[in-house]
């Protein structure tokens, strides 16, 4: 029967409570991505039910054009729509760094090669990654309040 070597045990340890945070770090991320989905989702329910007035009133008459609001309205939408697609793909980006880095550490371990210029840049790339992520989420507030700003004050 063989006995694990107490120094590899150690090391395998050792291994598992560094990619701890990493992995608490990617349960973060799916969480703002479920935020993220949820306001697309929003957004495109918004944007069909647009498009379905629009078209049930073609129908009604061929000859139906949408006024200057609906179609200010809509460009709007579809601009939030891509911003927060934009803040979707960096979130899954920041989240995929991540998994890069746990596997740059255990790999290290495996192949026993000087791993830490990798984890180093592959964890300031996630983190760079988040912080497009966020300022994006951010941006998507705003125009999200913004429109509301003006619709009170009748612009939009």
């Amino acid at each position: 029967m063989l006995v694990p070597d107490d120094a590899v045990v150690a090391n395998i340890s050792t291994l598992i409570q560094l990619s701890v945070a990493p992995v608490f770090l990617i349960a973060g991320v799916a969480g703002l991505l479920n935020v993220f989905i949820g306001r697309l989702a929003r957004i495109i329910d918004k944007l069909e039910a647009i498009d379905h007035h629009t078209l049930i009133e073609k129908e009604k008459n061929p000859d139906f054009q949408e006024n200057a609001a609906t179609v200010k309205r809509r460009n709007f939408l579809v601009k939030r729509m891509q911003n927060i697609n934009s803040s979707i793909f960096f979130g899954a980006a920041t989240g995929l760094m991540v998994a890069l880095v746990i596997l740059i550490i255990f790999s290290s371990a495996l192949f026993d090669f000087n791993s830490k210029f990798f984890i180093a840049g592959s964890f300031m790339t996630a983190m760079i990654f988040l912080v497009i992520s966020l300022i994006l989420f951010l941006r998507e507030i705003h125009f999200t309040t913004s429109f509301i700003k003006g619709k009170r004050k009748g612009a939009i």
